[in-house]
């Protein structure tokens, strides 16, 4: 059974995720009225069939990842299987990313077709429970189809950028047209609005939907672990590492690390893929008061 806080994540990914579509059938409708809302939804199913099927090795291909065997890497190898057993899932294949700044992912459709992650500057700073703690997080992603949920939302969302896109460009080679007609004009003028806000508004949706989901991966890694305090500790380090060390990842990948390798203060705390990092601490950190009141009880 769920807990509260694990359904009142899902409820509100469930509704971002129906926002998202929805903005979707808005901005085609915009560019061209119902023909356009048909062929943009056309074109998600398309994107998405596509991100279902190849997200996984789009995502190591762009991580620059290399499969690795338990005789190269017997500690990770070991953790891994040891927390699969422990959750009741597959072992996932398990690779290495040649990035001196420490982090980690999770990527594939579901626990049958799972790979997990971690770069070679993660390996150095982390003790072996903390490391534990990482890899439960991403276990959990895996678990929760949090993999499947975050190739579709940025597909969707690519999707909505591009179509907008287009539209920008077909607007200054084909002009803005004219019309006296004062409803034509406001609908022309919604239309403009809806074409520049819609990427944007897209992007605050799916880096929203993305800090939900590193919620519920901390708990649900920290459940699988038995160890939130490992977790907790290991965030700390990397958000540390990820501030004073160059990185080889891709901007299209932030929001599949486990800390934000492009992190940001101020405004850019609303275009951030992940929540704050001291927020997710002190979850974790009432995670283990409250565990330890349970086992106290008993």
């Amino acid at each position: 059974m769920l807990s509260s806080q694990s359904l009142g994540s899902t409820l509100r990914t469930t509704a971002l995720l129906a926002l998202l579509t929805g903005l979707l059938v808005v901005i085609g409708r915009a560019v061209g009225g119902p023909g356009g809302m048909i062929v943009a939804f056309g074109f998600a199913l398309a994107m998405n069939f596509g991100a279902y099927w190849f997200s996984d090795k789009i995502a190591l291909k762009m991580a620059g990842a290399r499969e690795v065997s338990a005789d190269e890497a017997p500690i990770l190898h070991g953790i891994v299987a040891d927390l699969s057993g422990r959750a009741g899932m597959p072992m996932p294949r398990v690779y290495i990313v040649d990035d001196p700044t420490p982090n980690a992912f999770a990527t594939g459709r579901d626990p049958q077709h799972a790979a997990v992650a971690a770069t070679t500057g993660i390996m150095g700073i982390l003790t072996r429970d903390e490391l534990a703690g990482v890899m439960a997080h991403e276990l959990a992603h895996v678990k929760h189809r949090d993999t499947l949920i975050q190739a579709t939302v940025a597909t969707v969302a690519g999707a909505i950028t591009m179509i907008a896109n287009m539209a920008q460009w077909a607007m200054i080679f084909g002009g803005f047209g004219g019309s006296d007609d004062e409803e034509e004009g406001g609908s022309l003028v919604g239309g403009l609005l809806m074409i520049f806000l819609a990427p944007i508004a897209a992007m605050i949706i799916q880096f929203a939907i993305s800090r939900s989901r590193e919620y519920a991966a901390d708990a649900g890694g920290a459940a699988i672990n038995g160890d939130p305090l490992a977790l907790a500790s290991a965030l700390q380090k990397l958000e540390h590492g990820a501030a004073g060390l160059p990185t080889t990842a891709q901007p299209a990948m932030a929001h599949q690390y486990i800390i934000n390798p492009f992190a940001g203060g101020g405004m850019m705390k609303l275009f951030s893929t992940h929540p704050p990092t001291a927020e997710r601490v002190a979850r974790l950190e009432a995670l283990a008061v409250g565990n330890r009141a349970v086992v106290g009880a008993d």
